[in-house]
């Protein structure tokens, strides 16, 4: 662990350094970028902007840090004993970020876990290249085609829904105006790569492909070297008056046959609800503790529509998902049916305080044949200090119901409060 505070020590120093350094030399932002930053709440995809300012091959240093003070308790059926879990901080988590501009309409991001609750070495999470005009071809090559159409290629996060850009990832948590992800958290890394067409006028739309392979390896597996997945997305986003934006997107992510399906597994960083609902006789650390994943190991069919209004200070946005999928060894496709919703309010003149609710229910067969539910309830409330620090805080519940008996979840539940600081630039 202490070579990893050092790392993150000597980070620090040496980013913050070069961030007075930058700002006070020229403005740091890329072209078509979400600032990570409190500018990038409630953006989604990045902005598409024809308006250029590349002059030379651009270096960005950026990263997140957040620490949680965590007071959780829980308990379940006592027919599985549970470890015991108290009140403390749980271990600080880092990002480095690298974005560079390398031509004029062509970005790469690179994003570094430094440390995390899974691994508290550092490891690289995923990266891509993001292409916005084609003169590294020839100069106004397509053009008027490139003025409304973005391509992203790389081994990176891809983009089924909406929930992945207000979720924390790793220590990028400041634009999540809660602590925790949702419980069935769709996220995942694979290569591949998407298209984008933004009409100019409110509606967009994606199409992309990847391996299906979360973790990259040519090894044969059941007559195959992997499969592949399908990406789409449709939606409408518009700032209908000074005070009024809506935006509304259906997104979609299916495998004909993978490997492995990580749509719910794939994040590596881990819950931020740390050593709840742990086995007692357990060895290792369940770091996705708190969340749900129906383990469709080799097919998958996912359905995700997410509404957004925005009116003054008062934001609503919802998720309603529907997926369905197996494994090879299974006949039939099981179903679950996750469904969210969040009201947060925003005020002071920056809309720098905040306070809101969530209501996050997942429904599913699990592969032994048992219907189950899981309910959680989070009360969140924050500050930004300035544009770059955050201070949050959350009460959360959540409860388990109708699991088996003998089973870790039967009758489980947790609750309690979590504060969380979050510094990200």
């Amino acid at each position: 662990m202490k070579p990893v505070l050092k790392l993150v020590t000597l980070f620090i120093v040496i980013t913050m350094g070069y961030t007075v350094s930058a700002q006070n030399k020229a403005k740091r932002d890329l072209d078509n970028y979400r600032a990570p930053d409190q500018r990038g709440v409630n953006l989604f995809e990045a902005k598409k902007d024809t308006v250029s300012t590349f002059e030379d091959i651009k270096v960005r240093i950026g990263g997140a840090f957040a620490l949680q003070y965590q007071a959780l308790d829980n308990e379940n059926s006592g027919s599985v004993a549970l470890a015991e879990v108290g009140s403390n901080f749980n271990l600080a988590t880092a990002n480095l970020d690298l974005d560079v501009a390398l031509f004029d309409g062509v970005n790469m991001h690179l994003r570094t876990y430094l440390s995390s609750r899974h691994h508290n070495e550092p490891y690289v999470k995923g990266g891509y290249f993001q292409v916005d005009k084609l003169d590294f071809i020839k100069e106004g090559f397509l053009g008027e085609l490139m003025k409304k159409t973005t391509i992203k290629i790389g081994h990176m996060e891809n983009n089924y829904g909406d929930a992945h850009f207000r979720r924390s990832d790793n220590a990028e948590a400041i634009h999540n105006p809660f602590v925790g992800n949702l419980i069935m958290d769709s996220f995942t890394t694979e290569v591949g790569a998407e298209v984008y067409y933004n009409t100019g006028n409110g509606f967009f739309g994606m199409v992309g492909f990847t391996n299906g392979k979360l973790n990259q390896s040519t090894s044969i597996s059941d007559g195959s070297t992997g499969g592949a997945a399908f990406l789409a997305k449709v939606g409408y986003d518009k700032q209908i008056s000074d005070d009024f934006r809506f935006r509304l997107s259906g997104s979609v992510y299916n495998t004909g046959y993978a490997q492995n399906v990580y749509l719910y597994s794939a994040d590596r960083a881990g819950s931020r609800y740390y050593n709840i609902l742990q086995d007692a006789s357990a060895t290792n650390d369940n770091f996705r503790s708190g969340r749900f994943d129906p383990s469709f190991s080799n097919q998958i069919t996912a359905i995700m529509i997410n509404p957004f209004v925005k009116y003054g200070g008062l934001e609503v946005f919802g998720t309603l998902e529907l997926t369905s999928g197996r494994d090879l060894a299974e006949t039939d496709r099981r179903n679950a049916e996750q469904y969210a919703g969040e009201v947060i309010y925003r005020f002071g003149e920056k809309e720098n305080v905040f306070m809101g609710a969530r209501y996050n229910t997942v429904s599913a067969e699990l592969a032994s044949g048992d219907d189950v539910s899981v309910n959680r309830f989070q009360f969140g409330a924050g500050w930004f200090l300035t544009q770059n620090v955050l201070l949050k805080a959350e009460y959360v519940t959540q409860e388990y119901n109708d699991y088996p008996t003998a089973n870790l979840l039967e009758d489980a539940k947790f609750n309690g409060l979590i504060v969380e600081a979050v510094i990200s630039f």
